[in-house]
């Protein structure tokens, strides 16, 4: 896609002027004309505008997609065209946004449909978003589709802020404790080591450790700041390969209270896509298929394209969950359920509320966890440092 500025007179003779992307000049002259518009200039940008670059190199956020998917449902459920609200949401939008939107308007003026032009924005939207707009095209209900969409995106929003809240003031209270060690370790232990250097005392072993080290983080910070961010990259290098990725979530899931957390969230993913996609009447093979690549899991991405090996060779989806283990009995009991009553969908439905609450208890349990934990880590390093410093001095003064 390439962009095009233009200067253009209405049927009133109002000249006007802006910005298109089209694959061509053509293809641009011929959406201008389509709007009656009279074309008195259009070259290609170069696109060097500070709104452009801004555009260019920032992403749309996940409460732009949600009201830009909300206001899109009311807007064609009240009867208004889709390129009209296309132009509409383009003129309201931020910086990260509009630009997407003016790629999705310029391919539906095209002839495109909206799931195509979505698939090709490069916005960000998951292969769930566009799997769910093509079903609701397709059956003539995307303002209803684009209306559940929106309510899915709010529910993964706040569940995943909870998510990481919880980790919010652990988090600060390690940094808290790395930032005093290090200043206790350059500034303060330095001056005290000279001291006791200067009175000849013998130091005791837990004092000459906290020496070693602070000398060892003196002369050689850089060396270890270099090290750390080293290690730090190959490991992130390593975690995104495939085995390195499913060693590092095994090891996650049998950590206690997070790994169950992590699974709790994994499978109210799952429950609630698939939920969703059912609803909009995708087939449940081409469901497992999309969710398998959104989920975010290896171990779990895995277990579901296996499962949708099964149900391709026309096992039930209750027993095809069965046959793996990574998943607990109580999912393939419901959806079992679901399948036999013929509302797979409200059943999941109800199964992501459950695994979302059971989320939430774990995140309070980890929380209260952490506290008590944080708490012996912090006694123990302020205890080693005490008697570290403390004890010199006793043995000096024992002296006189």
């Amino acid at each position: 896609m390439k962009s095009f500025q233009y200067k253009v007179l209405d049927r009133q003779g109002t000249r006007s002027s802006g910005v298109l992307e089209a694959v061509d000049d053509k293809q641009a002259a011929n959406i201008l004309r389509s709007k009656g518009l009279l074309i008195t200039a259009l070259y290609e940008s170069d696109q060097l505008n500070l709104e452009a670059l801004t555009g260019r190199f920032s992403k749309p956020k996940a409460d732009e997609i949600t009201n830009f998917t909300r206001q899109m449902a009311t807007m064609i459920g009240s009867g208004l065209p889709l390129v009209e609200a296309l132009k509409i949401l383009k003129g309201q939008s931020g910086p990260g946004l509009k630009p997407v939107i003016e790629r999705i308007l310029t391919e539906v003026e095209g002839g495109s449909t909206l799931a195509d032009a979505v698939d090709g924005s490069g916005g960000g939207f998951s292969s769930v978003y566009v799997a769910m707009i093509r079903a609701g095209e397709s059956a003539g209900v995307l303002d209803q589709v684009m209306a559940k969409l929106a309510d899915t995106l709010d529910k993964q929003r706040e569940f995943r802020s909870k998510t990481k809240g919880a980790m919010v003031y652990p988090t600060i209270i390690m940094i808290a404790m790395v930032v005093i060690a290090s200043i206790m370790m350059v500034f303060v232990v330095p001056k005290l080591t000279a001291m006791y250097k200067d009175f000849g005392a013998e130091l005791p072993g837990p004092t000459k450790a906290l020496m070693a080290v602070s000398d060892f983080a003196i002369n050689y910070w850089l060396v270890v700041l270099l090290v750390l961010a080293g290690s730090a990259m190959a490991f992130s290098r390593w975690s995104k390969t495939e085995v390195g990725g499913l060693i590092v979530e095994q090891i996650t899931f049998k950590i206690p209270i997070w790994g169950k957390l992590k699974k709790d969230v994994v499978l109210t993913e799952f429950s609630r896509t698939i939920s969703v996609l059912l609803g909009a009447g995708i087939p449940i093979l081409d469901a497992l298929n999309i969710v398998a690549n959104t989920l975010g899991s290896r171990v779990y991405g895995a277990g579901i394209k296996q499962a949708a090996v099964f149900v391709e060779k026309g096992v039930s989806l209750a027993e095809a969950i069965t046959r793996l283990e990574i998943f607990p009995p109580i999912l393939s009991q419901m959806i079992s359920v679901g399948e036999e009553t013929g509302k797979l969908d409200s059943v999941l439905n109800k199964l992501s509320v459950f695994y979302e609450s059971e989320s939430e208890i774990k995140i309070k349990a980890l929380t209260t966890a952490i506290e008590p934990l944080i708490m012996i880590l912090m006694g123990i390093g302020v205890g080693f440092l005490v008697i570290a410093v403390i004890m010199p001095i006793y043995n000096l003064t024992s002296q006189f």
